[in-house]
């Protein structure tokens, strides 16, 4: 089946003749062979008219259509080159099916098409041609001419070029004209015959949105058989605006009036990319070079004068608000004064324009009529023209083919259509029927009688009620004069109420008035319930109606009274219902209480559910004030009653509801009579009493009252953790009807978790103290208060404990490890202290790493940390008392520092010197400085005081030729001035007392042994960019912060322009072979793996390479 030129058919079928907005492409990408990714894959539409044209032209092998595509759209280009000595002319024929003409550098097509076909190129100098005639070089001349024309001549725009420089694509959005009607006898081969061979008219125009990555394709299509509905809204009637020169600077120094002017001009509605095109054309002038550095963007400033201008959803398109366009006419209606003059410019390409008015916009299922005009807007920009399609003005369609969209479709398309028209119909007047009628319950009031508050049927509910589906577009009248027509024995008035069923039954709220009104304006639901009655009583029975009187159905507790009088022990429960608006003293007259006290349940009590008595006072307030809702309960006390319903946990026993049971079993491994027994309890029962009982009635030994516990037991018979004694049933969030299990062996308490621990595990002391195991299998923070339960240590079951050596200081304490840290020293000092073993680490030893931090010598060295001892410290302790009490360990006495004020302190991160602590009054715990803290003490020669934005640097200078620096010094830059690079070269500059041009700086980066240089370089191009992020040091990629090493390069004394030093080589080559030995190992490794995979036959899965466009078409021939 040639499947494809049919769906092709299909398709254009659906929409000529199809009653709906858009029609699927589906069935013919299906035709295609294409699957759901190559369907949402962006193409180039050029590339899918080539191929589908192969398709077409493969489909139609062996059929009288099989020369289809080569009759319609085929054309011939012939490229000669004459010889200047023998005139012997070299030809060669191109076919083409689409020409495809420049756009860079070119201004239209008129041009394109005449540097392609008139002019020719010359073969001279040292461009010879070798002719075969003359059998040398000789002079000669290029050209190219149409030979042969199609009746239809598609031409496509090469909009998407490669810029070699910067070595990526990019799309020419420069303007690009076209003309409606083109003669092209100029550029064809044969010019003997008339004109009217060689003219094309423009009946469609592709149109790009986008750049050369992705965009979306729109088309321009001329209806030449006057098929669509071409009919823009009227157009109201407008001020004649004679758009005059600027009479003044003011007047557009302000572009409010212009904009105005230009949306009146456009029928008030234009695309927002368009508004910013026409003010160019008008005023000479782009948004952005006059406006922008004052007004913002242009969508920006529309969007502050939402009171004039109105945006749509997706702010594509904006119009002028109404009150504002009237107003905009009447101003210039009122004044003379025009803004500027409107003259439609002559466009080179429409100039010589037939004049045709019926164009569309196919835009997806978008569909809109536009002017000839408005093809001028697709000549350049990111919408721009793409393809551009003509066809010989010659061509006439025959008269019965005007406005007829059933001429020439096939008999079998005509029968699918109109059946398919018929199926829609139906559907449409279904979903119509669905969506404008819903389904009432008309409660008709003779069936009902008052009863107990409420209304209640007669007989029964489906008698009483008629289920009635009315279209909500017609009025309530309509809807009373149905009903009148169902009910064939009403008399007298008829009141339509809404009604709602409650609890108590069902109740009146609202009458519903106004004939006139539909029943959507009257906001009835579907499904609403509707009581038919005369609107006063029912029944002889007057009705309360209203939310005010709505009944309520409330649950009545109170003691039972025998058949003596006399009050029993035993709660019963009752239901009563009551108006909202009644006065709560009611509940005892209906009980026949003459005094008493009246409790109602609060349910927001902490320990559960409890009872609130009722003041005296509040007895006249209603039900509803009182908060009582459908279901509520109520207990009533009488007062001359002693008997008192409080048990001693101060829980109100409200009904025999409340009191449940729970199964408990006898796992001891003792025998007894009972292997199961029931125990009542509530939800606030304690587990030491049902445990106590449990004993008894198993009738065991009383010595397991103190050796024994409660395990719950899940649905497959698992015994889950014991539950403490000390909890109630809802504490231990024990389920009323589930089963425990009696056990051997005491119940721990949550605070006996690390003794059970240290049990365990067999070890001793109480230097110990637990940690939770985080996601990432390290150990937690410490869990500090050893009373808490787990529950409120957040610990659950199947947590991992990780007991770790070292006990916990008390809490609101730190235990800090200080450690210590000299820019300079003498060689081997600190190597000197002997070791001793401490809970945490070794005194005397020394951390030693590559950081920039702490540089001493010629060169960017290595970090030493001397650690010195512990500390436990108050958290509300300031950082001055904590340098005071690291003064105080013994290893400190040996440096001489003088007070604590000569010290600078620092966090100590991955081994090395990480934040510095500044503001000696600060409290520790406002640093957040966690409970792993470790710091370290640098010496100063003397007291600083740094501010917020201060930075210190380590500033080193490079000494000339021999690739070291000088020892490193602190230099504070403050960052509060700017934060650039030319603020931080300014004041290295300063403090060297160097001139700013005869230095250059860069960071250290010692973790790859790298120096990044910090030039102004980079201030150009923000300049430019309108980016200042990037000129931000302390920000990417430089990260500036406190402790980091600065180079400075003396230029005077100085022109290499190499930073490193021989450290940085060695690491690096170091690093070097580290990577390649890693990689070595990951080849072995995946070797092996291979070597395993090929062992097990297991085929590898192929990498699916990258495809093109393409339609899979069956062979016919």
């Amino acid at each position: 089946v040639r499947i494809i030129p049919l769906q092709l058919q299909r398709l254009f079928a659906q929409l000529l003749l199809l009653d709906q907005e858009a029609a699927s492409t589906t069935d013919l990408t299906d035709s295609f062979g294409w699957t759901s990714n190559e369907e949402m894959r962006q193409h180039d539409v050029q590339e899918l008219n080539r191929i589908l044209f192969s398709a077409l032209e493969t489909s139609l092998v062996g059929t009288s259509g099989h020369d289809l595509i080569n009759r319609l759209y085929h054309g011939t280009i012939v490229n000669q080159i004459v010889c200047k000595e023998c005139k012997n002319v070299s030809e060669r024929q191109e076919d083409f099916l689409d020409l495809t003409v420049a756009v860079k550098n070119v201004s239209g097509l008129e041009d394109a098409l005449w540097n392609m076909y008139v002019e020719e190129e010359v073969f001279d100098c040292d461009n010879l041609y070798h002719c075969g005639t003359c059998d040398r070089l000789v002079k000669a001349a290029k050209s190219a001419k149409l030979r042969k024309l199609p009746p239809f001549l598609t031409v496509s725009l090469l909009r998407f070029n490669f810029d070699f420089v910067k070595c990526e694509r990019y799309k020419e959005t420069s303007c690009y004209t076209f003309p409606l009607r083109i003669n092209l006898k100029p550029f064809c081969e044969q010019s003997e015959l008339d004109d009217l061979e060689y003219t094309y008219d423009l009946f469609s125009v592709i149109i790009h949105k986008g750049g050369c990555y992705g965009g979306h394709y729109h088309v321009y299509i001329k209806d030449v058989d006057h098929l669509g509905n071409w009919q823009f809204q009227e157009e109201k009637s407008k001020p004649d605006v004679n758009l005059k020169d600027l009479q003044s600077e003011e007047e557009i120094d302000h572009p409010l009036m212009i904009l105005k002017a230009i949306l009146l001009e456009e029928n008030n509605l234009i695309p927002v990319d368009q508004l910013g095109q026409k003010l160019l054309k008008k005023i000479g002038i782009s948004w952005n070079k006059k406006y922008r550095k004052q007004h913002g963007p242009l969508r920006k400033f529309l969007q502050l004068h939402s009171q004039i201008f109105l945006l749509s959803s997706d702010e594509s398109t904006v119009r002028l608000l109404k009150n504002s366009s009237l107003q905009a006419e009447s101003d210039f209606q009122r004044n003379d004064q025009q803004i500027f003059k409107m003259l439609p410019p002559e466009s080179p390409g429409l100039n010589n324009s037939i004049s045709c008015p019926h164009w569309f916009d196919i835009n997806d299922s978008k569909v809109q009529p536009i002017r000839e005009k408005d093809i001028e807007q697709q000549f350049q920009g990111k919408e721009s023209a793409y393809m551009l399609f003509y066809r010989k003005s010659q061509l006439q369609r025959p008269p019965e083919a005007r406005a007829n969209p059933r001429y020439g479709v096939p008999c079998h398309l005509l029968n699918e259509m109109d059946a398919a028209n018929i199926e829609l119909q139906t559907k449409r007047a279904e979903c119509d029927s669905a969506s404008n009628t819903f389904e009432l319950h008309l409660h008709l009031g003779p069936q009902y009688h008052f009863f107990n508050g409420a209304l209640h049927p007669v007989v029964s509910q489906t008698e009483s009620v008629w289920d009635l589906t009315f279209d909500k577009r017609k009025t309530l009248g309509d809807l009373r004069q149905s009903i009148f027509q169902l009910l064939e024995f009403w008399e007298g008035d008829m009141v339509l109420s809404v009604a709602k069923l409650v609890p108590a039954g069902l109740h009146i709220y609202q009458s519903l008035g106004g004939d006139e009104l539909t029943l959507c304006e009257t906001e009835i639901a579907d499904g609403e319930d509707i009581f038919v009655w005369n609107g006063v009583e029912v029944g002889g029975v007057h009705i309360q109606t209203g939310i005010d009187c709505e009944p309520l159905l409330l649950n009545v507790l109170h003691l039972d009274t025998s058949s003596d009088g006399e009050k029993c022990c035993q709660v019963i429960e009752s239901p009563h219902v009551f108006p909202a608006n009644a006065e709560v003293g009611t509940v005892l007259t209906a009980l026949a209480i003459p005094a008493g006290v009246i409790f109602i349940n609060s349910a927001g009590c902490p320990g559960g559910e409890g009872w609130t008595a009722i003041p005296k006072e509040d007895m006249r307030k209603t039900f509803r004030e009182q908060g009582l809702r459908n279901g509520s309960s109520v207990l009533i006390q009488d007062s001359h009653d002693d008997n008192s319903l409080l048990t001693k946990e101060e829980k109100w026993v409200t009904s025999m509801n409340e009191i449940d049971w729970l199964h408990v079993k006898n796992l001891c491994q003792l025998e007894s009579e009972e292997k199961q027994v029931k125990i009542s309890a509530t939800v606030n029962t304690m587990v030491f009493d049902i445990r106590i009982k449990a004993i008894k009635e198993l009738k065991l030994m009383k010595e397991l009252a103190d050796n024994s516990c409660l395990r719950p037991i899940d649905r497959n018979g698992k015994l889950l953790c014991p539950v403490p004694d000390s909890y109630t049933l809802k504490e231990a969030e024990l389920k009323m009807g589930s089963s425990l299990g009696l056990c051997l062996g005491k119940a721990p308490s949550s605070s006996q978790c690390l003794k059970l621990m240290l049990k365990k595990s067999g070890l001793q002391g109480d230097a110990w103290h637990l940690r939770k195991m985080d996601w990432c299998y390290e150990a937690g923070e410490p869990l500090c208060e050893e009373d808490a339960t787990l529950k409120e240590l957040l610990i659950c079951s199947g947590d991992t404990l990780l007991l770790i050596e070292g006990q916990l200081p008390p809490p609101g304490f730190l235990k800090v490890p200080i450690w210590w840290y000299q820019l300079q020293g003498p060689s081997g000092h600190w190597e000197s202290h002997q070791d001793q073993t401490n809970c945490t680490s070794s005194r005397g030893r020394v951390w030693r790493a590559a950081s920039s931090q702490g540089a001493s010598g010629n060169e960017p060295a290595q970090v030493s940390l001397l650690y010195l001892g512990d500390i436990e410290i108050s958290e509300d302790a300031t950082l001055a008392e904590l340098k005071s009490q690291a003064m105080t360990l013994p290893p400190f006495l040996e440096f001489g520092v003088p007070s604590p004020a000569h010290l600078r302190a620092w966090t100590v991160e991955r081994k090395r010197p990480g934040r510095l602590l500044r503001t000696d009054r600060q409290p520790l715990r406002e640093y957040k400085l966690g409970r792993r803290i470790e710091i370290c003490l640098e010496p100063l020669q003397k007291g600083e005081n740094l501010g917020p934005q201060d930075v210190l640097l380590r500033t080193q200078v490079r000494i000339p030729g021999e690739r070291t620096y000088t020892p490193a010094l602190d230099l504070v830059w403050n960052a509060a001035q700017g934060g650039t690079a030319g603020s931080l070269r300014q004041r290295v500059a300063d403090f060297y007392c160097l001139p700013v041009e005869k230095i250059e700086i860069a960071k250290y980066f010692p973790e790859k042994f790298e120096w990044l240089p910090i030039s102004s370089w980079n201030q150009q191009i923000t300049k430019r960019k309108k980016k200042k992020k990037q000129d931000y040091l302390q920000g990417a990629p430089y990260y500036l912060k406190d402790g980091d090493t600065i180079g400075v390069k003396n230029l005077l004394i100085d022109d290499d322009d190499d930073f490193s030093t021989i450290r940085d080589d060695t690491g690096k080559e170091k690093q070097k072979q580290q990577a390649l030995g890693r990689r070595k190992s990951q080849e072995a490794l995946h070797e092996h793996s291979s070597y395993i995979l090929s062992s097990a036959e297991t085929p590898a899965r192929p990498r699916a390479p990258e495809t093109s466009l393409s339609i899979h078409v069956g062979s016919f021939r």
